[in-house]
């Protein structure tokens, strides 16, 4: 979602770099570049307004005159800047000290509403509490369905009394609810509204008179952060209408420009507290202000990647696959697969790249990535015996043959997934002996970049450098003598050496060694 904004930016500061002292009409000209980048990216106009002042005002201050490197300096700047800009602080969810916490969802439909109350519960699952979906929204055609379908998939229990599809009270059905989940022991209740089209004054009453029953701890305004700027008034309708209490942003994948996520909690004055940024239940997050900004920038989000690495990997077989590349037992093809299959769970693998400081400039190629690929390295392996994935040295041509029969490719496509395998473990053997063996962290995989689909192998050794002029070893036998025998004597070879040793006028010490030697 921004794509286009991080680009621009960057453009900006790439400029900003073979400067070595910034001029004010630098400074003015960065901010008016700045401007246009996030007018573009539909941000509201009081909000770009003050973020440029903002930081205009600290660059020309003392702060950028002390700094060893200004243009690192104005990142800086713009860095805290936008993550006061999208709240400041990370915020959580508030617990009622008395079960159950009653969070309650609200905004327009089409928002993901259902959806993300799938993804929140699920999420709260592996927090170890026990969620209860509310089916609340009894207007929308098929609305109960889908979310008992949805919370089949995320592994919880949803409380539908009523059929839906007009028919029944959602303040009802919502103060039922609270009295189920006190007596079946859940501590979370997730109450799933009816979405509006448009500001319903109507449906705006309903959502107001199910608050009013349930006394939610948490109001979440629900927006799809594809809609720009109608976001931020639909949000103050809502919070006119309603009162909301924080804001889950959804759809953050998509190809929009990305105004709300950088407009509505600092006009709203709300904070974000979860991002949707896929299809699947598991593409939620906790909104961090301070990795969003990052992630513009295109300085990565690398906390978060650690995150969800520390959920998905086993940290014992990661352990044990490091040790093999120290150790004396081979790395083999299995334990690639296993670290492979377990870095898929992350998600795609453009978006695991994409959370890379400077993945932004190779944005065209990790967009191209092609994740059947990646299927098809997994069939390979698959069709070898357990022998041969422990010791591709044994892989002869037959072997090779039925193995790319069996996944259905080219017996050059076993070559190449092999040769690149070697080279790759080759390059990180040395590389965690350089570690002694310390330096892959518990719970991470051991890297095999040149093994993956689209990745280089590892770089060609550069050849090394011939002597400089002046102390080549000659190929005349006679010249040769004569630089070994200067070599003996501490002299300088001369830069005008004559070819032979008869237009050579040795130097007395030199011709006496010579004798001696005859």
């Amino acid at each position: 979602m921004f794509d286009t904004l991080q680009d621009r930016l960057s453009d900006v500061f790439k400029g900003l770099r073979s400067k070595g002292r910034l001029t004010e009409a630098d400074i003015d000209a960065t901010m008016r570049e700045i401007r246009i980048a996030l007018l573009e990216a539909d941000v509201n106009l009081s909000v770009v307004k003050g973020f440029v002042s903002a930081v205009k005002e600290r660059s020309l201050g003392l702060e950028l005159s002390k700094a060893l490197n200004p243009t690192q300096q104005i990142i800086k700047i713009v860095n805290e800047e936008l993550v006061e800009i999208l709240g400041g602080e990370t915020r959580n969810i508030r617990f009622s000290k008395r079960p159950p916490t009653v969070i309650m969802l609200a905004g327009l439909q089409g928002a993901g509403k259902t959806t993300l109350a799938g993804k929140l519960a699920r999420w709260l699952r592996e927090e170890k509490h026990a969620p209860l979906l509310v089916a609340a929204d009894l207007q929308r055609p098929n609305a109960v369905g889908q979310l008992q379908i949805v919370g089949e998939r995320a592994g919880v229990h949803v409380f539908a009394p009523q059929p839906g599809n007009g028919v029944g009270d959602p303040v009802q059905v919502a103060r039922d609810a609270i009295e189920h989940a006190r007596r079946r022991l859940y501590d979370v209740v997730i109450v799933d509204t009816a979405g509006r089209l448009g500001v319903d004054e109507e449906l705006m009453q309903q959502a107001a008179n199910i608050k009013q029953a349930v006394n939610p701890d948490e109001v979440l305004f629900v927006v799809d952060a594809m809609i720009g700027q109608d976001a931020v008034n639909t949000a103050k309708a809502f919070d006119e209408g309603i009162g909301f209490d924080g804001v889950v942003l959804t759809k953050l994948d998509g190809d929009a420009r990305g105004g709300a996520a950088l407009s509505i909690a600092k006009v709203i004055g709300k904070p974000i507290l979860f991002a949707s940024n896929g299809e699947t239940l598991k593409d939620f997050d906790v909104f961090h202000p301070d990795r969003m900004a990052s992630r513009i920038l295109g300085m990565g989000d690398v906390l978060t990647l650690i995150e969800q690495a520390e959920k998905t990997f086993d940290a014992e077989q990661s352990r044990a696959a490091a040790e093999k590349l120290t150790g004396k037992n081979k790395f083999g093809l299995q334990d690639f697969l296993s670290q492979m299959q377990q870095l898929r769970k992350m998600g795609p693998m453009s978006k695991i790249l994409g959370m890379l400081p400077g993945a932004g400039q190779f944005k065209d190629a990790i967009e191209d990535i092609d994740e059947r690929e990646i299927d098809r390295i997994e069939a390979i392996i698959n069709s070898m015996t357990l022998k041969e994935r422990d010791d591709v040295s044994i892989l002869n041509g037959s072997r090779r043959s039925r193995i790319a029969k069996g996944a259905g490719v080219q017996v050059s496509d076993v070559n190449q997934l092999v040769n690149r395998f070697v080279e790759a473990r080759k390059m990180m053997e040395k590389l965690a002996g350089g570690m002694g063996g310390g330096g892959m962290p518990a719970g991470m995989p051991p890297g095999m970049p040149g093994a993956l689909p689209g990745a280089r192998g590892p770089k060609r050794q550069p050849a090394k450098k011939s002597p400089k002029k002046g102390h080549k070893v000659s190929g005349n036998p006679a010249k040769r003598k004569q630089q070994e025998a200067q070599k003996a004597l501490g002299i300088k070879p001369d830069k005008a050496a004559p070819q032979s040793m008869d237009d050579f006028e040795l130097p007395a010490e030199l011709q006496q060694m010579l004798k001696q030697q005859k």
